[in-house]
């Protein structure tokens, strides 16, 4: 029995997609404007609410396992939310996936540690939903640094670009070498993702027209 076009596309259609990237790359920044086009449910990440995370920045090694296990768990009780929804109902964006963690973890963490937090994250995520795509914004150390300072938060000061290095390719890793989900991945050191660029318009008929695996968006500068 063949299928209809309209069962086809509900098929194909994207219910819920997540932005991803190391620090300052813009992904709640995209997200809003995706939630606000799409006319979708929001879902972003509380980063401020962790109370670790100016000591974080000033010590990784001594305050990087506690900062890492409430981003664990904090992180895991906003995305067990999901369940709780109807995805097929209204579309859903968010500023960050829960395999995130990893990444982080696995610069933060000494192999001891690592090896504790993945005992941990190993029971958590098979309990949450997976993304329908993931949209992996890439920037380079120089320009994150850039979009760090501008931003101005203060537990972000004393942020280094060897950090922040670290961060990219860990990332670039994961993407690159990861088979578990589709993802749409997108370099924005030339790119300002805005409602009045055309960049953005090109991202979206990037994402509503992915079919499948990892796939590339190389946006036209304006």
């Amino acid at each position: 029995m063949k299928e209809s076009s309209g069962t086809v596309e509900r098929m194909n259609e994207k219910r819920y997609l997540v932005i991803e990237g190391p620090i300052g790359v813009g992904k709640t920044t995209l997200c809003k404007l995706l939630c606000k086009r799409w006319k979708a449910r929001e879902i972003l990440e509380e980063v401020e609410k962790n109370p670790f995370l100016p000591d974080f920045y000033r010590n990784r090694r001594i305050y990087g396992f506690q900062t890492q296990i409430f981003f664990l768990l904090s992180r895991f009780r906003q995305q067990e939310k999901l369940l709780q929804l109807d995805l097929f109902e209204k579309k859903i964006v968010s500023d960050y996936m829960f395999a995130k963690d990893r990444i982080f973890a696995s610069v933060n963490l000494s192999e001891s540690e690592y090896q504790l937090y993945l005992k941990l994250a190993d029971l958590l995520e098979p309990r949450l939903v997976k993304p329908d795509l993931v949209i992996y914004l890439q920037a380079s150390p120089d320009v994150l640094l850039q979009r760090i300072a501008r931003r101005g938060r203060y537990f972000e000061r004393d942020i280094s670009i060897s950090y922040l290095q670290k961060i990219v390719e860990a990332y670039n890793d994961y993407f690159f070498r990861s088979r578990e989900q589709s993802s749409l991945i997108v370099n924005t050191d030339s790119v300002d993702f805005s409602e009045e660029s055309g960049n953005l318009d090109g991202l979206v008929y990037a994402t509503e027209n992915h079919r499948g695996g990892t796939e590339s968006y190389v946006p036209r500068l304006e």
